[in-house]
C-alpha cells in the first residue's frame, strides 16, 4: 500500500499540468474569457479542463448551417 510513484513520472506529469495551464491561459486571454481562472484549472487534472474550455468556452465542436451561421 506504501508504494511510491517514480520520479520520472511525477515530471512527466507536471509538465502535461503546466502546458496544459499555460495553453489555456493564452488562448482564454487571447478571446477574452477569464484568463486567471482557465489558468488555476488547468493545473488541477487533465485533459478535462480543456476539453471543457474547447466544448463549453471556444464552442469548437458546433456545426454550422449552409449559411454559415451558428445554428
Amino acid at each position: 500500500m506504501n508504494e511510491e510513484i517514480p520520479v520520472p513520472l511525477l515530471i512527466i506529469v507536471a509538465v502535461i499540468l503546466i502546458s496544459q495551464s499555460i495553453f489555456l491561459f493564452i488562448h482564454a486571454r487571447k478571446y477574452g474569457h477569464n484568463y486567471w481562472l482557465w489558468g488555476i484549472i488547468g493545473l488541477i487534472q487533465a485533459p478535462m479542463p480543456t476539453l471543457a474550455y474547447l466544448i463549453f468556452v471556444r464552442k469548437v465542436f458546433h456545426k454550422k448551417n449552409p449559411e454559415g451561421m451558428n445554428e
